[in-house]
């Protein structure tokens, strides 16, 4: 696949490029400044030499022009990336995978968005593209280490069933991933927001748990 991740220099977006790109996608991963963009993806082919990767850098733009967009900046850019890369983005689907976070004392608490979600106020930024929302829940250490096997769902929301078929296609182009449409971008608020809960489980633990459901049967779907 064909894959630019916006914001992509953070440690979600790039272990999500280099996953992506192990798994046979081509990657462009942007960044405002698009030095740090180039240097972000060297770093990560260098660190893995064994390992064919298609994965450049460059800047936002750059990643902004590719076939499917994953949008990864930190939620307090988001918005603002996404208006300034709509001409850009439109008539492609965007994928968020942008949390809405923030620590209260000891603990990560959800912040509630305007629109009830970061993916729902990306759609009112970005009317002429398709958001749908992902990715939220993979732990970003496990993610990134290529030798590691990932046995995890993920949660897909989007309103049009062409963003929905697109992001579970991204989702399970990566080996032991598997893409669960949960519903529309409605549904996307308590995505984001149980990704502060899985955190503190994984803090409380010392341990990096993802999610898996039980009991589903795609034949019903």
């Amino acid at each position: 696949m064909d894959v630019g991740i916006i914001g992509g220099t953070g440690p979600a977006g790039r272990a999500l490029a280099a996953r992506l790109a192990a798994s046979g996608s081509s990657v462009v991963l942007g960044s405002r400044d698009a030095a740090r963009g180039q240097q972000a993806a060297a770093d990560l082919v260098a660190a893995w030499p064994g390992r064919e990767l298609d994965l450049t850098g460059g800047s936002n733009e750059d990643a902004a022009r590719r076939e499917l967009v994953v949008l990864a900046t930190p939620y307090e850019a988001a918005a603002e990336a996404a208006i300034s890369l709509s001409d850009a983005l439109a008539g492609r689907v965007v994928v968020s995978m942008v949390n809405a976070i923030a620590r209260v004392g000891r603990e990560l608490q959800a912040v509630l968005p305007a629109r009830g979600s970061v993916a729902a106020t990306l759609q009112s930024a970005l009317p002429r593209s398709e958001l749908s929302a992902a990715f939220h829940h993979l732990p970003a250490r496990e993610l990134g280490l290529l030798d590691g096997e990932l046995d995890s769902d993920v949660l897909v929301c989007a309103d049009t069933e062409r963003a929905g078929e697109a992001t579970v296609a991204l989702v399970e182009s990566v080996p032991g991933l598997r893409g669960v449409l949960a519903g529309s971008l409605a549904a996307a608020g308590p995505v984001e927001a149980l990704t502060a809960v899985l955190v503190n489980v994984n803090v409380r633990y010392r341990s990096h748990v993802a999610l898996k459901l039980s009991g589903l049967r795609r034949d019903r779907a």
